[in-house]
Protein backbone atom coordinates (compact mmCIF):
# COMPACT_ATOMS: atom_id res chain seq x y z
CA UNK A 1 0.00 0.00 0.00
CA UNK A 2 2.67 2.54 0.84
CA UNK A 3 3.71 2.07 -3.19
CA UNK A 4 0.76 3.01 -3.75
CA UNK A 5 0.23 6.11 -2.06
CA UNK A 6 3.40 6.86 -3.74
CA UNK A 7 2.40 7.00 -7.28
CA UNK A 8 -0.44 8.53 -6.17
CA UNK A 9 1.38 11.97 -5.24
CA UNK A 10 4.17 11.23 -7.39
CA UNK A 11 1.10 11.86 -10.23
CA UNK A 12 0.47 15.38 -8.24
CA UNK A 13 4.22 16.33 -7.91
CA UNK A 14 5.83 15.74 -11.13
CA UNK A 15 4.68 18.92 -12.68
CA UNK A 16 5.03 22.08 -10.97
CA UNK A 17 1.49 24.46 -11.74
CA UNK A 18 3.05 27.21 -12.93
CA UNK A 19 0.88 30.34 -12.10
CA UNK A 20 0.42 30.85 -15.74
CA UNK A 21 -0.85 27.78 -16.49
CA UNK A 22 -3.47 28.00 -14.21
CA UNK A 23 -7.48 28.15 -15.47
CA UNK A 24 -8.64 31.43 -15.95
CA UNK A 25 -12.28 29.52 -15.50
CA UNK A 26 -15.02 31.03 -14.48
CA UNK A 27 -16.11 30.00 -10.90
CA UNK A 28 -20.01 29.05 -11.20
CA UNK A 29 -18.89 25.34 -10.68
CA UNK A 30 -20.68 25.65 -7.17
CA UNK A 31 -22.78 23.03 -5.38
CA UNK A 32 -25.82 23.29 -7.61
CA UNK A 33 -23.48 22.66 -10.87
CA UNK A 34 -22.05 19.42 -9.18
CA UNK A 35 -25.38 18.38 -8.02
CA UNK A 36 -26.80 18.36 -11.40
CA UNK A 37 -24.13 16.09 -12.86
CA UNK A 38 -25.37 12.55 -13.45
CA UNK A 39 -21.75 11.60 -13.94
CA UNK A 40 -18.64 13.12 -12.92
CA UNK A 41 -17.05 15.16 -15.17
CA UNK A 42 -13.78 14.18 -16.91
CA UNK A 43 -11.48 17.74 -14.53
CA UNK A 44 -12.80 15.54 -11.32
CA UNK A 45 -11.34 12.28 -12.23
CA UNK A 46 -9.05 10.93 -10.52
CA UNK A 47 -6.04 8.38 -11.46
CA UNK A 48 -7.34 4.66 -10.27
CA UNK A 49 -4.35 4.44 -8.27
CA UNK A 50 -5.59 6.93 -5.67
CA UNK A 51 -8.80 5.55 -5.62
CA UNK A 52 -8.02 2.63 -3.58
CA UNK A 53 -10.91 2.36 -0.35
CA UNK A 54 -10.28 2.22 3.04
CA UNK A 55 -12.01 -0.14 5.25
CA UNK A 56 -10.37 -0.20 8.30
CA UNK A 57 -11.51 2.61 11.20
CA UNK A 58 -8.41 4.68 13.11
CA UNK A 59 -8.50 3.72 16.30
CA UNK A 60 -6.36 5.86 18.42
CA UNK A 61 -6.61 7.05 21.75
CA UNK A 62 -8.15 10.65 22.60
CA UNK A 63 -6.43 13.34 23.78
CA UNK A 64 -8.35 14.75 26.97
CA UNK A 65 -7.54 17.99 27.58
CA UNK A 66 -9.39 18.66 31.05
CA UNK A 67 -6.32 17.79 33.08
CA UNK A 68 -4.40 20.69 31.04
CA UNK A 69 -6.91 22.96 32.28
CA UNK A 70 -7.00 21.67 35.55
CA UNK A 71 -3.27 22.09 35.41
CA UNK A 72 -2.81 18.64 36.83
CA UNK A 73 0.87 17.98 35.78
CA UNK A 74 0.34 14.03 35.19
CA UNK A 75 -2.19 14.49 32.71
CA UNK A 76 -0.42 16.74 30.69
CA UNK A 77 2.36 14.17 30.96
CA UNK A 78 -0.08 11.45 29.67
CA UNK A 79 -1.46 13.48 27.26
CA UNK A 80 2.06 14.37 25.82
CA UNK A 81 3.01 10.70 25.38
CA UNK A 82 0.04 10.20 23.70
CA UNK A 83 0.19 12.90 21.50
CA UNK A 84 3.83 11.71 20.86
CA UNK A 85 3.16 8.24 19.80
CA UNK A 86 0.57 9.65 16.64
CA UNK A 87 3.40 12.40 15.73
CA UNK A 88 5.94 9.57 15.29
CA UNK A 89 3.44 7.84 13.37
CA UNK A 90 1.43 9.78 11.04
CA UNK A 91 0.49 13.11 12.74
CA UNK A 92 -2.90 12.71 13.89
CA UNK A 93 -4.84 12.97 17.19
CA UNK A 94 -7.88 14.07 18.27
CA UNK A 95 -8.57 15.98 21.09
CA UNK A 96 -11.54 16.23 23.76
CA UNK A 97 -12.47 18.88 26.38
CA UNK A 98 -10.89 21.06 24.43
CA UNK A 99 -12.77 24.27 25.78
CA UNK A 100 -14.34 25.39 22.41
CA UNK A 101 -18.13 25.71 22.65
CA UNK A 102 -20.56 23.55 21.17
CA UNK A 103 -22.65 26.01 20.57
CA UNK A 104 -20.03 28.12 18.81
CA UNK A 105 -19.94 25.03 16.52
CA UNK A 106 -23.36 24.78 15.75
CA UNK A 107 -23.59 28.20 15.21
CA UNK A 108 -20.59 28.03 12.97
CA UNK A 109 -22.19 25.41 10.29
CA UNK A 110 -25.70 27.09 10.67
CA UNK A 111 -23.39 29.66 8.80
CA UNK A 112 -21.69 27.42 6.66
CA UNK A 113 -25.01 26.17 5.32
CA UNK A 114 -26.59 29.53 4.78
CA UNK A 115 -23.36 30.79 2.73
CA UNK A 116 -23.20 27.54 0.46
CA UNK A 117 -26.92 28.03 -0.33
CA UNK A 118 -26.39 31.33 -1.73
CA UNK A 119 -26.96 31.79 -5.72
CA UNK A 120 -23.68 31.72 -7.25
CA UNK A 121 -23.52 35.38 -7.99
CA UNK A 122 -23.69 36.25 -4.32
CA UNK A 123 -21.09 33.48 -3.75
CA UNK A 124 -18.83 35.38 -5.87
CA UNK A 125 -19.05 37.74 -4.18
CA UNK A 126 -16.41 36.42 -1.32
CA UNK A 127 -13.79 36.16 -4.35
CA UNK A 128 -10.72 37.66 -3.58
CA UNK A 129 -12.46 40.74 -1.87
CA UNK A 130 -10.17 42.43 0.90
CA UNK A 131 -10.67 45.13 3.08
CA UNK A 132 -7.86 47.86 3.31
CA UNK A 133 -5.61 45.23 1.72
CA UNK A 134 -5.02 43.11 5.39
CA UNK A 135 -7.40 40.51 4.94
CA UNK A 136 -9.22 38.44 2.23
CA UNK A 137 -12.21 36.32 2.07
CA UNK A 138 -12.44 33.82 -0.99
CA UNK A 139 -14.97 31.66 -1.95
CA UNK A 140 -13.46 28.57 -4.55
CA UNK A 141 -16.15 26.44 -6.66
CA UNK A 142 -13.65 23.42 -6.88
CA UNK A 143 -10.66 25.43 -7.37
CA UNK A 144 -11.28 25.33 -10.47
CA UNK A 145 -9.55 28.63 -10.86
CA UNK A 146 -6.70 27.34 -9.89
CA UNK A 147 -6.42 23.66 -11.48
CA UNK A 148 -7.27 21.60 -14.59
CA UNK A 149 -7.32 18.36 -13.81
CA UNK A 150 -8.15 16.17 -10.43
CA UNK A 151 -10.56 18.73 -8.96
CA UNK A 152 -11.72 18.28 -5.98
CA UNK A 153 -15.75 17.38 -5.35
CA UNK A 154 -16.28 20.69 -3.42
CA UNK A 155 -16.73 24.12 -2.74
CA UNK A 156 -14.54 26.26 -0.23
CA UNK A 157 -15.07 29.76 1.86
CA UNK A 158 -11.18 30.85 3.29
CA UNK A 159 -10.19 33.75 5.05
CA UNK A 160 -7.42 34.78 7.53
CA UNK A 161 -7.43 35.29 10.84
CA UNK A 162 -5.12 37.30 12.78
CA UNK A 163 -5.74 38.02 16.35
CA UNK A 164 -4.14 41.63 16.96
CA UNK A 165 -5.00 42.68 13.90
CA UNK A 166 -6.51 46.40 14.65
CA UNK A 167 -7.25 47.85 11.54
CA UNK A 168 -9.45 45.43 10.39
CA UNK A 169 -11.28 42.11 11.75
CA UNK A 170 -13.44 38.96 10.29
CA UNK A 171 -16.90 40.93 11.11
CA UNK A 172 -15.65 44.08 8.88
CA UNK A 173 -14.31 41.75 6.02
CA UNK A 174 -17.85 39.40 5.75
CA UNK A 175 -19.57 43.10 6.05
CA UNK A 176 -17.39 44.54 3.03
CA UNK A 177 -17.86 41.66 1.23
CA UNK A 178 -21.04 40.35 1.38
CA UNK A 179 -23.70 42.79 2.38
CA UNK A 180 -24.50 44.09 6.52
CA UNK A 181 -26.42 40.85 6.23
CA UNK A 182 -23.52 38.51 7.14
CA UNK A 183 -22.39 41.05 10.21
CA UNK A 184 -23.00 38.17 12.71
CA UNK A 185 -21.88 35.78 10.58
CA UNK A 186 -18.60 37.30 10.78
CA UNK A 187 -18.76 37.82 14.92
CA UNK A 188 -19.72 33.91 14.82
CA UNK A 189 -16.48 33.18 12.85
CA UNK A 190 -14.17 35.42 14.68
CA UNK A 191 -15.18 34.09 17.79
CA UNK A 192 -14.66 30.90 16.35
CA UNK A 193 -11.03 31.66 15.16
CA UNK A 194 -10.33 33.06 18.67
CA UNK A 195 -11.52 29.28 19.97
CA UNK A 196 -9.11 27.73 17.83
CA UNK A 197 -5.92 29.96 18.24
CA UNK A 198 -6.12 29.73 21.89
CA UNK A 199 -6.52 25.57 21.30
CA UNK A 200 -3.35 25.76 18.82
CA UNK A 201 -1.21 27.58 21.59
CA UNK A 202 -2.11 24.79 23.95
CA UNK A 203 -1.61 21.88 21.97
CA UNK A 204 1.75 23.83 21.00
CA UNK A 205 2.77 23.74 24.85
CA UNK A 206 1.64 20.17 25.11
CA UNK A 207 4.47 19.34 21.63
CA UNK A 208 6.71 21.15 23.07
CA UNK A 209 6.55 18.86 26.56
CA UNK A 210 6.10 15.51 24.01
CA UNK A 211 9.34 16.95 22.39
CA UNK A 212 11.40 17.30 25.18
CA UNK A 213 11.76 21.17 24.70
CA UNK A 214 11.30 24.42 26.58
CA UNK A 215 7.65 24.16 27.30
CA UNK A 216 6.78 27.52 25.88
CA UNK A 217 9.05 28.14 23.03
CA UNK A 218 6.33 26.97 20.07
CA UNK A 219 3.72 28.60 21.80
CA UNK A 220 5.80 31.40 22.04
CA UNK A 221 6.61 30.94 17.94
CA UNK A 222 3.26 30.97 16.80
CA UNK A 223 1.69 33.97 19.42
CA UNK A 224 1.63 36.75 16.87
CA UNK A 225 1.03 34.22 14.32
CA UNK A 226 -1.98 34.42 11.67
CA UNK A 227 -4.61 31.52 10.84
CA UNK A 228 -6.19 30.54 7.84
CA UNK A 229 -10.09 29.51 8.37
CA UNK A 230 -12.35 27.66 5.83
CA UNK A 231 -15.37 26.20 5.67
CA UNK A 232 -15.48 23.12 3.34
CA UNK A 233 -18.68 21.82 1.92
CA UNK A 234 -19.19 18.27 -0.79
CA UNK A 235 -22.33 18.04 -1.98
CA UNK A 236 -23.43 14.43 -3.04
CA UNK A 237 -22.04 13.03 -6.11
CA UNK A 238 -23.49 10.13 -8.47
CA UNK A 239 -20.12 8.39 -8.60
CA UNK A 240 -18.08 9.05 -5.34
CA UNK A 241 -15.65 5.73 -6.34
CA UNK A 242 -14.05 8.33 -8.86
CA UNK A 243 -13.39 11.34 -7.19
CA UNK A 244 -12.07 12.71 -4.23
CA UNK A 245 -13.80 16.01 -2.04
CA UNK A 246 -9.90 16.74 -1.22
CA UNK A 247 -6.72 14.50 -2.82
CA UNK A 248 -4.59 13.05 -0.78
CA UNK A 249 -1.89 15.26 0.91
CA UNK A 250 0.14 16.75 3.86
CA UNK A 251 -1.04 20.59 5.02
CA UNK A 252 1.86 23.28 4.42
CA UNK A 253 0.90 24.94 7.42
CA UNK A 254 1.88 24.14 11.16
CA UNK A 255 -1.39 22.70 12.70
CA UNK A 256 -4.56 21.78 11.59
CA UNK A 257 -7.60 21.92 13.31
CA UNK A 258 -10.67 20.18 12.17
CA UNK A 259 -14.48 19.52 12.91
CA UNK A 260 -16.19 17.29 10.03
CA UNK A 261 -19.74 16.46 10.58
CA UNK A 262 -21.74 13.63 11.46
CA UNK A 263 -20.99 12.29 7.38
CA UNK A 264 -17.49 11.81 7.84
CA UNK A 265 -14.92 11.75 4.99
CA UNK A 266 -11.57 11.72 6.67
CA UNK A 267 -8.92 9.19 5.89
CA UNK A 268 -5.68 9.68 6.93
CA UNK A 269 -2.85 7.28 5.66
CA UNK A 270 -1.02 5.13 8.69
CA UNK A 271 0.31 2.21 8.60
CA UNK A 272 0.78 1.62 5.49
CA UNK A 273 -2.81 1.96 4.70
CA UNK A 274 -5.32 4.70 4.54
CA UNK A 275 -7.68 4.38 7.46
CA UNK A 276 -11.08 6.19 8.58
CA UNK A 277 -11.53 9.08 10.96
CA UNK A 278 -14.99 8.33 12.62
CA UNK A 279 -16.23 11.39 13.02
CA UNK A 280 -17.22 12.68 16.89
CA UNK A 281 -19.40 15.78 17.42
CA UNK A 282 -17.25 16.11 20.80
CA UNK A 283 -13.70 15.93 19.57
CA UNK A 284 -11.56 18.31 17.25
CA UNK A 285 -9.47 16.37 14.57
CA UNK A 286 -5.70 17.74 14.95
CA UNK A 287 -3.29 17.01 12.08
CA UNK A 288 0.26 18.32 11.93
CA UNK A 289 1.43 20.09 8.85
CA UNK A 290 4.72 20.34 7.22
CA UNK A 291 5.79 23.50 8.64
CA UNK A 292 5.79 22.19 12.01
CA UNK A 293 7.50 18.42 10.67
CA UNK A 294 10.27 21.26 9.85
CA UNK A 295 10.34 22.86 13.86
CA UNK A 296 10.30 19.43 14.81
CA UNK A 297 13.52 18.84 12.63
CA UNK A 298 11.36 16.03 11.01
CA UNK A 299 11.04 14.10 14.16
CA UNK A 300 7.04 14.61 14.00
CA UNK A 301 5.49 13.74 10.74
CA UNK A 302 2.76 15.77 8.46
CA UNK A 303 -0.49 14.19 8.45
CA UNK A 304 -0.93 12.63 4.88
CA UNK A 305 -4.87 12.82 4.72
CA UNK A 306 -7.77 12.94 2.27
CA UNK A 307 -11.97 13.22 2.30
CA UNK A 308 -14.30 11.08 0.27
CA UNK A 309 -17.48 12.16 -0.65
CA UNK A 310 -20.80 10.03 -0.95
CA UNK A 311 -23.86 9.79 -2.96
CA UNK A 312 -26.33 10.40 0.15
CA UNK A 313 -25.86 13.18 1.61
CA UNK A 314 -23.72 16.61 1.95
CA UNK A 315 -20.42 16.91 4.02
CA UNK A 316 -19.57 19.94 5.68
CA UNK A 317 -16.17 20.61 7.48
CA UNK A 318 -14.98 23.34 9.80
CA UNK A 319 -11.28 23.83 9.56
CA UNK A 320 -8.54 25.98 10.62
CA UNK A 321 -4.38 26.58 10.00
CA UNK A 322 -2.32 27.63 12.39
CA UNK A 323 0.47 29.63 10.65
CA UNK A 324 3.60 31.77 12.03
CA UNK A 325 3.91 34.99 11.36
CA UNK A 326 5.42 35.53 7.85
CA UNK A 327 8.58 36.81 8.12
CA UNK A 328 9.57 34.22 11.38
CA UNK A 329 12.60 32.16 10.11
CA UNK A 330 11.68 27.86 10.70
CA UNK A 331 13.77 26.45 12.65
CA UNK A 332 14.04 23.73 15.08
CA UNK A 333 15.03 24.61 18.74
CA UNK A 334 18.65 23.75 19.87
CA UNK A 335 17.48 21.14 21.62
CA UNK A 336 16.66 18.78 18.87
CA UNK A 337 19.62 19.87 16.60
CA UNK A 338 22.61 20.15 19.40
CA UNK A 339 25.81 18.28 18.87
CA UNK A 340 25.94 16.01 16.15
CA UNK A 341 22.40 15.65 15.10
CA UNK A 342 21.85 17.06 11.88
CA UNK A 343 19.36 19.84 10.78
CA UNK A 344 16.44 18.44 8.67
CA UNK A 345 15.48 21.39 7.01
CA UNK A 346 16.96 24.73 5.98
CA UNK A 347 16.00 27.79 7.73
CA UNK A 348 12.70 29.54 5.52
CA UNK A 349 10.17 31.83 6.48
CA UNK A 350 6.15 31.14 6.08
CA UNK A 351 5.87 33.08 3.22
CA UNK A 352 8.06 31.79 0.97
CA UNK A 353 6.93 28.14 2.04
CA UNK A 354 3.38 29.91 1.26
CA UNK A 355 4.40 31.39 -2.07
CA UNK A 356 5.94 27.89 -3.08
CA UNK A 357 2.11 26.52 -2.16
CA UNK A 358 0.33 28.90 -3.58
CA UNK A 359 1.89 29.98 -7.52
CA UNK A 360 4.62 27.20 -7.78
CA UNK A 361 3.27 23.35 -6.31
CA UNK A 362 0.11 22.06 -5.75
CA UNK A 363 0.03 20.17 -2.19
CA UNK A 364 0.89 16.47 -1.97
CA UNK A 365 2.71 14.04 0.47
CA UNK A 366 5.99 15.77 -1.15
CA UNK A 367 5.42 18.90 -0.72
CA UNK A 368 8.09 20.25 1.99
CA UNK A 369 10.46 17.86 0.60
CA UNK A 370 10.26 19.67 -3.05
CA UNK A 371 10.25 23.18 -1.10
CA UNK A 372 13.27 22.49 0.13
CA UNK A 373 15.01 21.42 -3.43
CA UNK A 374 13.11 24.67 -4.92
CA UNK A 375 14.71 26.93 -1.48
CA UNK A 376 18.15 25.71 -2.20
CA UNK A 377 18.32 25.99 -5.92
CA UNK A 378 16.57 29.47 -5.89
CA UNK A 379 19.00 30.86 -2.95
CA UNK A 380 22.65 32.11 -3.19
CA UNK A 381 25.29 29.71 -2.43
CA UNK A 382 26.96 31.89 0.28
CA UNK A 383 23.19 31.69 1.71
CA UNK A 384 23.41 28.56 1.84
CA UNK A 385 24.09 26.54 5.27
Amino acid sequence: MESTASASTHLLSSTLEIEDQRLNQDSSIDSSFLESQTNVPKEFLWPKVDLVNAHQELFEPLVDLEGFFRGDELAIQQAAEVIRAACLSHGCFQVINHGVDSQLISAAYDYLNRFFQLPVGQKLRARKTSTAGLNTLSYSGAHADRFASNLPWKETLTFWFEENLKESSVVDLFKSSLGDDFEEMGMIYEKYCEGMKSLALVVMEILAISLGVDRLHYKKFFQDGRSIMRCNYYPPCPEPGLTFGTGPHCDSTSLTILHQDEVGGLEIFANNKWQIVRPRHDALVINIGETFTALSNGKYKSCLHRAVVNSERARRSLVCFLCPREDKVVRPPEDLVHGEVTRAYPDFTWSDFHLFTQKYYRADAHTLHNFTKWLLSSKPIHDRD
